[in-house]
Order: C-alpha cells, then structure tokens, then sequence
C-alpha cells in the first residue's frame, strides 16, 4: 500500500498556531486526512485524547463553514469558548 500523501504544511501552521503543538498523533493525522479528502469518519478516543483537533484544524485550514453537532450543551460552550480564546472564528447554533 502507497504511503499517505503528506498533509500539507498550512495545517501544522494552524495547529501550532491556535493549539500550541509541533506535531499530531497518528489517530489525529488519519482523521484529519480523511476530512481534508472530504471523507466522513468517526474517531474515537478517550476524554483528552484530541478528538476536537480532528475536526476543528481542517475546518481552520478550510475555512468555511464547518457544521458540529454535539449531544450536551456545555460541551458545545467550552469549544465555543476555546475557539474564541484561541482565535478561531466562530458562530454557535443551538
């Protein structure tokens, strides 16, 4: 099997940027990849483990609209909240 074409540099970029890290974990890079190909995916890890870096830095790379729906209210708050503190546009839904 080909190996996986390189994600590109803009990504590492954004994820150094807005999220402070040098580099991904593999479970990340999968799941990135596959949104950046437009590929659905599910990801699962535990509590901590960086499922929002999967779906918020190629929305940040992107750009555009990203549509997230989560099951608990304060969950969508504290992303809504890091986004901000972070420096990433946003526009919650409820």
């Amino acid at each position: 099997m080909p190996a996986p074409a390189p994600l590109p540099p803009a990504l590492f970029v954004a994820v150094a940027k807005h999220w402070g890290f040098s580099s991904l974990r593999p479970i990340q890079e999968q799941a990135i990849r596959a949104s950046l190909a437009g590929r659905d995916s599910l990801v699962v890890m535990p509590t901590g483990g960086g499922k929002s870096l999967c779906f918020q830095a190629p929305a940040v790379v992107r750009g555009g609209l990203t549509v997230v729906i989560s099951p608990l209210i304060a969950l969508m708050k504290d992303q809504v909240d890091n986004l901000t503190r972070i420096g990433v546009p946003r526009s919650p839904a409820r």
